[in-house]
């Protein structure tokens, strides 16, 4: 463990030409209080918090602790100090953080975590076939085409909730070399449907013509699910069917087929947002070319 007293002579001799000698004070008090265990990191802290006691008191703020460790203040000078780049800010900003839960803990008040939405465990393809089986054994043949109109467009195509509501048999076609749904509502689109589920989708939306694939009065309606599932027939040594496993599945599906998992993996990204960022100046392809490369194709 490195002895402290390296890093105590660099917080005390901490006088630079280029801060003002509050600001200089300010930034070897805070910083002593922080305990930085190397030099270095004492170094890294003692210019963060010297640049934050000149912009603080150039806002005509006094350079004590409570005021110049304020979270309001870090925010404003992070985010406008100038010559930084992206990282250089947050690293600004996580010094700043740091001294200030150690010289003002009582700013830094302890927060309770918050939980983070996981996505839904996928259905396996022994579970899928069940839950068609299901369908297929209901008693009469709207149930059925409803039990199909319901898990088709979820597996096959990935709609649930507002998607799922606002689809009619008539949005359900052959193109483009294979079956596509044409998606309304908030964010209109068109998806092809994996060839798993085509025939079925077509043969339910074929039975439902221009009315709600999955039943009900209207597309406000909202509730779908509930009623539709409640009315199935046998199945009680399966679990309750789940929409948005479905939609997790065809997720799993389209990830395998266009090797997302391999691209992740050899670019060492596990995050999402990463993508998000990456493909945002990106045109998606043309439907005839989406329906390839997703598995659309008959």
């Amino acid at each position: 463990m490195p002895s402290p007293q390296p890093a105590a002579a660099r917080i005390a001799g901490y006088r630079p030409s280029s801060a003002s000698p509050q600001a200089a004070a300010f930034a070897r008090a805070v910083v002593q209080q922080a305990a930085p265990a190397t030099p270095a990191r004492a170094r890294s802290l003692l210019w963060a918090a010297a640049k934050l006691a000149d912009f603080a008191i150039a806002a005509g703020l006094d350079p004590v602790p409570e005021a110049c460790l304020h979270p309001s203040v870090i925010e404003r000078f992070t985010a406008g100090a100038p010559g930084l780049s992206g990282p250089a800010r947050r690293t600004l900003r996580t010094n700043l953080r740091f001294i200030a839960r150690r010289a003002v803990p009582a700013l830094d008040p302890v927060t309770a975590p918050l939980p983070r939405e996981r996505s839904k465990a996928p259905y396996s393809q022994a579970e899928i076939a069940a839950c068609l089986a299901l369908a297929d054994a209901q008693p009469t043949l709207a149930r059925r085409m409803r039990a199909t109109g319901l898990i088709c467009p979820g597996a096959g195509a990935g709609l649930i909730r507002a998607d799922l509501r606002q689809v009619r048999g008539s949005d359900v076609t052959c193109r483009s070399g294979g079956v596509v749904v044409q998606v309304r509502g908030r964010v209109p689109r068109v998806v092809p449907v994996l060839s798993r589920y085509q025939d079925l989708l077509l043969a339910s939306a074929d039975f439902a013509g221009p009315h709600l694939i999955a039943g009900g009065s209207g597309p406000a309606r909202r509730e779908v699910t509930t009623p539709l599932l409640c009315s199935l027939a046998g199945g009680t040594d399966l679990p309750r069917l789940d929409t948005s496993r479905l939609r997790a599945s065809w997720l799993r599906d389209c990830a395998e087929r266009i090797g997302l998992a391999t691209f992740m993996h050899a670019a060492g990204i596990t995050c999402s947002q990463r993508l998000g960022d990456l493909i945002a100046a990106l045109e998606p392809p043309g439907e005839a070319a989406a329906v390839a490369l997703l598995g659309g194709t008959r």
